[in-house]
């Protein structure tokens, strides 16, 4: 097992990538301290629609520990709290995934001013404020990884004023953080999903979907599944020298210029 008790934090962790993510940690033998707004995941109508069961209790099938915190990253107290608690019940932090996020569609005419606040908070704000308190723990393990999930459209327009700016900034401060930790042997990476069959994409069109699965040259979308192996990666021993770095993972659909 390449997590084999090794201790992490993935927020926005009951549903989609997060989810998705903390079933491999599981089975590579981690613990799991799931953070999420809500327990009960989110049901799409074009993907995810049967599941019920809790990303904890899926764990638990894996023989692996887990907890769910309730916990809103874009509030400092339930963060640190969030934080507190799995070093209280697991005796460490070796790993944090910063996963949660939110999207509202919209152009700058369509978004308002509220609404880019809101994404902004969860999807920056939430993940500096939970890497700052995640570090000092860090910093005692002899495995600390941070990931980051940000998003092809880092790279690019199309998401939003909101989404694509958040994310972009998620892939620099990636490159800040790692400079500041490396001394303490911690490595910090993002992974940069492109379509990934979730309930988030309740927003699209059957024809925008469509529309990806025909740009994406592995003639399929993406599962949970394959962030969650991509993260394993990072998290592993086998990825201790790379530090600073975004992953693409999606299917090849950005290869196209």
């Amino acid at each position: 097992m390449l997590l084999k008790n090794r201790i992490c934090i993935v927020t926005g962790g009951s549903s989609g990538i997060g989810r998705g993510i903390a079933l491999e940690f599981a089975r590579e033998g981690a613990y799991i301290a799931v953070a999420d707004t809500q327990e009960t995941p989110l049901q799409g109508k074009y993907h995810e629609k049967d599941v019920t069961s809790t990303t904890v209790r899926e764990v638990e099938k894996l023989g692996a520990k887990g907890i769910y915190i309730k916990t809103d990253v874009s509030d400092e107290n339930q963060v640190e709290q969030m934080i507190h608690r799995t070093v209280e019940n697991f005796g460490g932090l070796d790993i944090l995934v910063n996963n949660a996020g939110i999207h509202i569609p919209g152009s700058s005419q369509d978004i308002t001013i509220s609404e880019w606040d809101k994404v902004v908070s969860v999807n920056l704000r939430g993940v500096f404020i939970t890497t700052k308190l995640a570090i000092p723990h860090l910093k005692k393990s002899d495995f600390g990884r941070i990931i980051q999930i940000a998003s092809v459209h880092a790279f690019g327009g199309g998401a939003g004023p909101a989404y694509a700016s958040a994310k972009a900034a998620v892939v620099n401060m990636v490159k800040d953080t790692a400079l500041e930790v490396g001394k303490d042997r911690i490595t910090v990476n993002a992974i940069c999903p492109g379509y990934i069959e979730t309930a988030i994409q309740d927003y699209l069109t059957p024809e925008q979907i469509e529309s990806s699965l025909e740009k994406t040259p592995m003639q399929r979308l993406g599962l949970p599944r394959d962030i969650g192996r991509a993260a394993v990666f990072f998290a592993s021993d086998e990825a201790e020298w790379i530090t600073g770095t975004s992953l693409l993972v999606d299917g090849g659909a950005s290869v196209k210029a």
